[in-house]
C-alpha cells in the first residue's frame, strides 16, 4: 500500500503584534485612502518552506536541528475612505527553529511540510497598502516520505450471515446444537 507516512510532526502556536503585511492584488484596485483594517486570516493552509537546515544532533541520536522560514499566504480585509469594502493578499514569515526526528540514510529522502494558519483580530493603517496587525499564528511542521507499507493479509474477511429479527417461538429450540456435546 503506497501512503505518505508522517515520522514526526509539531505544532508552535505564536501571536505575533504589529507585524507589517503589504498587500498587493487589491480587490478594487485603488482604494481610497486611508483604509480601515477589518479582519486578516490565512488563504491557504500550506506554508511555504525557505532557507531549510537540518542539522543531526551529536548529543541527542535520531533528531536534528531543523531552521527554516514559514510563509503564510494571508488575505486583509478593509474599507477604504468611502466605506467601500476591499481585500488585498500578502504574506507572513515566521521562522521555525525546532528539533525533529529526521531520518536519515535512505534512498528516498524526507521532505518536510509546513501545515499553516493565521487570523488576525486587529490591525491599524499604515501607508499605502501595509497594515500592521496581531496575528495568531499556527504552524505544524512534518517529516514526511512516500513509503510503500505492506499490511499483513489473512485472506478475505469472513462476513457472518446477518440476524433477521423474529419473534418465532421456536428460535430458541432452533438455537440448539442438534447432538448433544
Amino acid at each position: 500500500m503506497q501512503v505518505r507516512k508522517v515520522f514526526d510532526a509539531c505544532i508552535t502556536q505564536s501571536t505575533l503584534e504589529t507585524l507589517s503585511v503589504t498587500l498587493t492584488d487589491l480587490t478594487p484596485a485603488s482604494p481610497s485612502e486611508p483604509l480601515t483594517f477589518v479582519s486578516g486570516k490565512s488563504v491557504s493552509s500550506r506554508g511555504t518552506i525557505t532557507a531549510l537546515t537540518v542539522t543531526p544532533l551529536a548529543d541527542r541520536p535520531g533528531l536534528s536541528r531543523v531552521l527554516a522560514n514559514v510563509a503564510i499566504p494571508v488575505q486583509i480585509s478593509y474599507t477604504d475612505s468611502t466605506g467601500a469594502e476591499g481585500s488585498g493578499t500578502g504574506t507572513i514569515t515566521v521562522t521555525e527553529d525546532i528539533v525533529m526526528c529526521v531520518p536519515t540514510g535512505s534512498v528516498f529522502p524526507v521532505e518536510l511540510a509546513a501545515t499553516v494558519n493565521m487570523a488576525s483580530p486587529n490591525g491599524v493603517y499604515v501607508s499605502g497598502t501595509t497594515f500592521s496587525i496581531t496575528a495568531c499564528i499556527t504552524v505544524v511542521m512534518k517529516v514526511l516520505a512516500d513509503v510503500d507499507l505492506l499490511v499483513p493479509s489473512y485472506g478475505y474477511c469472513r462476513i457472518p450471515p446477518c440476524t433477521e429479527f423474529s419473534q418465532e417461538v421456536c428460535q430458541g429450540v432452533f438455537d440448539l446444537p442438534l447432538f448433544p456435546s
